[in-house]
């Protein structure tokens, strides 16, 4: 697979790659640079932001949602990106001391967000995870906010199966990749559906047409694919230590986007794409 950067600049930190499809751009943030990144065709924005921004999702509104250390907020896509306009939509995590992560929506447009002990300092320093305080909530479209699990320590990948009746999430920490029915509003008993695997550890995810789950491998240089079993199918050499995430978007849902972090080598810290030998599926706008 050939990969190339879809634009110049690199990153500290580029996470969380959203396609939307009836628009046909593609957001990102970037955590530790604290910036809300979009492309459409040629023309690139961002949005400077005063804290860590883990997610960057397009809603039905036609603002976005950006996941803030301190709550989750709309963002007027027309404001300029020194001086983002931003307004609260809730705070899904009352612990102060945890940051938000991962985050995406389901097929009904409800946002996922998982959060993890804060780890980055006042100029974007690291700071050793050593509390499994992070939690997973589910925000609808009335902005109400409901906790779906606790004592997770970083929390990574939401994805769900076909039917909607499972839910994919990661926790870094342990290296797992684990799975969870879905029992209404609430989450039945997990398992472990991919143990850890010698090429790094489970970051962000995006599911094929095929029912696969392409998962980055932070410290691994790979994608890992994972079958729906949770075995591995295959291993995606990527020219970056540590890529973060991925999704599927193109007309087609056939170009692979991953994210990248800072490090030396290679293509770090930069946003990768390829042409990938499956369609994906499509990612989901918030619905409020």
């Amino acid at each position: 697979m050939e990969w190339q950067p879809v634009v110049s600049q690199r990153y500290r930190l580029a996470e969380g790659p959203f396609w939307d499809q009836a628009s046909q751009r593609l957001f990102w943030v970037d955590i530790a640079g604290q910036l809300a990144c979009l492309l459409e065709g040629n023309s690139y924005r961002e949005w400077r932001l005063a804290e860590p921004v883990s997610a960057f999702i397009p809603t039905h509104r036609g603002d976005a949602l950006v996941t803030l250390r301190s709550g989750v907020y709309r963002l007027d896509l027309d404001s300029p990106g020194e001086k983002p306009r931003l307004s609260l939509l809730c705070v899904p995590d009352p612990d102060s001391g945890n940051r938000a992560n991962e985050a995406r929506c389901d097929a009904a447009g409800n946002l996922w967000l998982g959060s993890m002990q804060n780890n980055l300092g006042p100029f974007g320093e690291d700071i050793p995870v050593t509390r499994r305080t992070g939690g997973l909530f589910c925000i609808d479209a009335q902005a109400r906010v409901t906790r779906l699990a606790s004592n997770i320590g970083i929390a990574n990948t939401l994805a769900w199966d076909a039917d909607g009746c499972h839910v994919y999430t990661a926790d870094t920490l342990e290296g797992v990749i684990y799975r969870y029915p879905i029992e209404g509003a609430a989450l039945g008993p997990r398992s472990v559906w991919a143990r850890p695997h010698e090429h790094g550890h489970p970051d962000g995810s995006a599911l094929d047409r095929e029912g696969y789950l392409w998962n980055a491998r932070w410290d691994g240089h790979c994608l890992i694919r994972f079958a729906p079993d949770g075995c591995v199918d295959s291993i995606i050499s990527v020219p970056a230590a540590r890529p973060t995430s991925c999704v599927f978007g193109g007309p087609d849902l056939r170009t692979l986007f991953v994210t990248t972090a800072e490090e030396e080598g290679g293509f770090a810290g930069a946003v990768l794409a390829t042409e990938a030998p499956v369609a994906g599926t499509a990612c989901h706008r918030f619905a409020g």
